[in-house]
């Protein structure tokens, strides 16, 4: 299987300590800051459990994405990277982690946001490149456990699937231990 077009998401620690609506400001000041690299910003933020505030560009979005009813920071992979899967998961999970360090150090988001690092999930923003069956979900497991020790270390990590073939292919991380959103960036970094 070919990793491309990877999503990841981090989940919030606090979900409710800052409005929604709050995001589509924040961005705005990222598009001001950027020559050309962000183009947009679009408002979900009236849909219940929906896509939230997304942050357009050429190679990737960023959102504040409740689905599930869960608020976490969407990084949304849309160019072919190259190299391996190896190479892939490593510079997506990069970009996701540097952006959620990108937000909890905005001055109007400061100790109001959180990022949680014990839990990510990992999707291929692709039917037809992975469908959600058992078989593709061990196939994205295998190469996401493999990665796993570059990433948390030594921690204990459980992986999950949700088998609704309606929905995209994904593997959930969890670990029970206590981490660090810069420590799992600077692991990724280091290696």
């Amino acid at each position: 299987m070919e990793l491309q077009k990877l999503s990841v998401k981090f989940f919030v620690e606090q979900p409710d300590d800052v409005p929604l609506t709050k995001f589509i400001e924040v961005f705005h000041g990222w598009i001001q800051a950027t020559d050309g690299v962000y183009h947009d910003v679009a408002d979900y933020s009236h849909m219940q459990a929906g896509p939230g505030i997304v942050l357009v560009a050429d190679g990737a979005n960023v959102s504040i994405d409740e689905a599930e009813n869960r608020r976490g920071l969407l990084f949304n992979q849309k160019r072919y990277l190259a190299g391996s899967n190896h190479d892939r998961l490593r510079t997506v999970l990069r970009s996701a982690l540097k952006n959620c360090r990108k937000l909890e150090a905005e001055p109007v988001l400061r100790r109001k946001l959180r990022f949680s690092a014990n839990e990510a999930v990992i999707s291929i923003n692709d039917r037809l490149a992975g469908t959600n069956t058992e078989e593709s979900f061990q196939e994205l497991k295998s190469e996401v456990e493999s990665f796993k020790k570059e990433l948390y270390g030594s921690a204990e990590i459980s992986f999950e699937r949700d088998s609704d073939p309606r929905k995209r292919l994904h593997v959930r991380i969890k670990t029970s231990g206590a981490l660090d959103l810069n420590a799992l960036f600077n692991n990724l970094k280091n290696n």
